[in-house]
């Protein structure tokens, strides 16, 4: 019988690219994740009372989210920052040779 499965996306912010490429290296080899998209980004926000305006660069994880708390993990522990931004977005729909696709690079069992 075939484990259920829920694919989405992981969303995550880094300080700086070779964080974002040392986690995103981390999850495949992992096999928490098929694919990672690295894009700068401009970050507006407010954190301890501050308002920032950092550059970052967005993490985008094509994963299958059963696997989330093990991404969240791994993450955490690579991850600079004191509260990263770790959230997941459940795919509605995708075709199904990339669904296949993804499930086959990632370890749910």
């Amino acid at each position: 019988m075939e484990s259920p499965s829920q694919l989405g996306i992981v969303m995550v912010t880094t300080a700086s690219e070779a964080e974002a490429h040392t986690i995103a290296k981390g999850l495949i080899d992992a096999r928490l994740a098929a694919c990672v998209t690295l894009t700068p980004i401009q970050s507006i926000y407010n954190w301890q009372g501050d308002i920032h305006n950092d550059s970052e660069y967005q993490l985008t994880i094509k994963t299958d989210l059963i696997l989330f708390e093990q991404i969240a993990t791994q993450i955490t522990q690579q991850h600079s920052y004191e509260l990263p931004e770790i959230i997941a977005v459940p795919m509605i729909n995708n075709t199904e040779e990339y669904g296949q696709w993804i499930k086959q690079q990632v370890k749910t069992a």
